[in-house]
This record gives C-alpha cells, structure tokens and sequence, in this order.
C-alpha cells in the first residue's frame, strides 16, 4: 500500500495542469485507437494481458506476454477523414518491457477559400504522434510505465509541434482477478503554436480505473473515473435567464446539477464477456458522452458502445462500435499478431 500511495503522490502535480473540450490542442491525443477501448467506452486501462494496444492509453500494462507483437488499428470513419495506429512491443531484461507508435488523422482533401468564399485550391491537413513507451515490473503485483510522445499539426499553411507524456501505475492481485490502475494522460506543453503568441494547453487528464472478473463466471467488471482534475463536467447554457412564475410571480432560476450528476458524468462502466478463449463480448456506457453528444429530441443510444474480440492462433481480430448521438457513431477495426508465430 504505502507503494501505490507513492505512486498517486507522483500523479498530483500534474493535476493543476486540468482543461477540458474547447480549451486545449492536440485533440488527436483523445481519440480512440483501439477497437477493444472503443467497445468498452473509448478509455480502457484495467486488463493486464497480451493486448499491446491497451498500452497507448495505459503504459504501465506492458508486459512480457506481448513481445514482439505488432498491432494495426483503422477507424472506419465517413466523408474522407480516417485515423489509425501501428504499434509494436518488446519485452527485455530486468522485467522490462516497452515498444513504440505511431498514430496519424487524415483529414481528406478539403478546399481552400479566401475571404470572399472564391474556391483557391485544395489542401489536405493531417496530424501525427510518435510514441514510445516502457514499463518495469517492480514486483508480482505492481507495475509502473510511461509513455513519450512527439505530436506534429499540419492545417493548410498553419502547422504546430508539442510533446506530452503519460504516467501510470498498475496494481494487480491474481488470485482475487482484482486490478487497480492510476493514469496521468497527456501532460505536456505546445512547442511551436499555430500562430505566434497563441500558446495552448494539452488535454491533461486524471483517471482511477477498477477492475474484477469474477471467479466461476465469464465477466470482467470495471469502472473507470476520469476527468478527476476537473470536478464540473457540467454545461450551463449562457444564454439560459431565470423565468417568472405566472401563477405566483416568483423567480425561477435557472436549473444547474447538483452534487449528484457533477459526480455521475466522471464514471464509464464496461463489462468483457469472456464467452471462450476464443470469443469475447464487450459493452459499456459513458454518462458523461450521453449527456454531452446526445440529441435532446431523441437520445437513443448515445454514450453506448459494444464490441467483439476473435482470437486466433495467429492473430486476433477486434470490432468496436461507439454510439456517440442518433447522428454519429464510429466504427474501429483492430488486428494483432505476434511474429514469432509466423516463423516456421
């Protein structure tokens, strides 16, 4: 314990570093890369196995169990934007473990207007980040890593560079299939802004996540927190005034959240279906994006996701359906494979 207390204690400095949507660049470092985080939610970092693309979002789940594998995970996305990732990792001595990435948003051709709305040409903006991470197995139980990463902006004729890095800590008790993890994520600073003297912020952030499979039965249980930096994920319309009553004359002030939803819109809850070892099922819901991305008129599915896992002797093959409203979802396709079993 008096470990993993060590270990937060490293995390709170960065804390005070804490914005949310709108206020920051970089926003490709949010995106979901992998198709199993986008079937549980778009962050997960509470399973400790092969899945090296886990470790993106959580460097202190790399382990010797993903040595020399290769990763490959595509956004199936409309209207000419895509993003992806490749990455590879590669276990050392002293229980050390690491690899590297390189993830990429191409936005699609676009068209160049002036001021006057007269069609100049075409461009075709992208974005990149060049990673690499490691993790040491202090003990049987606790884990910690961390990741370095390079980003580069190219938006017509603006372009930026920055740097950010993300710190965690595993704790993991087999016996009791129980696993605790701390992430600071994307703590870092914009080296060359889009335009001079327009310095912005990275999209910091805090999660806890929890997990725990249950013994006779085939699920995994977690809970992840995030945004704990920032207390109030709430929107207050600006434009809302307080009303009148026409029965009484009283004033009506305009309806906030209460302690209650503050709390609720900080929590993703995820469940695996371990249906086999070769199938496996996945589902969760993020309040947090329900309540932001739905449409007020019809809210349908949004905050769900779900997805699937096939495992094969050589590679697996991952599917993940994110519901973000009843106008935009996102579908995410991942295959891995480790290269050792191709070799004859």
């Amino acid at each position: 314990m008096k470990k993993i207390s060590f270990l937060l204690t490293l995390f709170i400095p960065f804390l005070s570093f804490s914005q949310i949507g709108g206020n920051t660049t970089f926003a490709l470092l949010d995106l979901t890369y992998s198709a199993r985080s986008a079937g549980l939610g778009g962050d997960f970092i509470t399973a400790k196995d092969e899945d090296l693309n886990l470790t993106i979002a959580n460097p202190s789940l790399y382990n010797s169990k993903m040595h020399n594998h290769i990763g490959f995970n595509q956004a199936l996305l409309a209207g000419g934007v895509n993003y992806g990732m490749v990455n590879y990792a590669r276990a050392f001595k002293n229980s050390i473990t690491g690899g590297a990435s390189l993830r990429y948003v191409n936005y699609g051709k676009q068209e160049m207007r002036n001021e006057a709305g007269t069609s100049i040409g075409t461009f075709t903006p992208g974005e990149f980040i060049l990673g690499a991470g490691m993790a040491k197995q202090l003990n049987p139980q606790i884990s910690i890593g961390a990741n370095v990463n390079l980003i580069y902006s190219q938006l017509a004729g603006y372009n930026s560079f920055g740097g950010s890095i993300d710190l965690a800590g595993t704790y993991e008790l087999e016996k009791a299939n129980l696993l605790v993890t701390a992430l600071v994520k994307n703590a870092g600073y914009q080296f060359k802004s889009y335009t001079k003297d327009n310095r912005s912020n990275l999209p910091t952030e805090f999660q806890l996540g929890v997990s725990h499979k249950l013994k006779h039965a085939p699920f995994r249980f977690s809970i992840l927190a995030h945004h704990l930096n920032t207390w109030d994920l709430t929107y207050n319309d600006p434009t809302l005034k307080p009303t009148i009553d026409p029965l009484t004359g009283d004033t009506i002030p305009v309806k906030v959240a209460g302690f209650g939803k503050k709390l609720a819109h900080h929590f993703t809850y995820q469940i695996e279906i371990l249906i086999s070892k070769n199938i496996h099922f996945r589902t969760a819901f993020d309040y947090h994006r329900r309540q932001e991305m739905s449409v007020a008129a019809k809210q349908g599915l949004a905050g769900f996701s779900t997805g699937i896992g096939l495992y094969f002797k050589r590679f697996s093959l991952d599917y993940g359906f994110v519901v973000y409203s009843s106008a935009g979802y996102n579908n995410m396709l991942t295959l891995t494979t480790n290269l050792d079993k191709w070799r004859k």
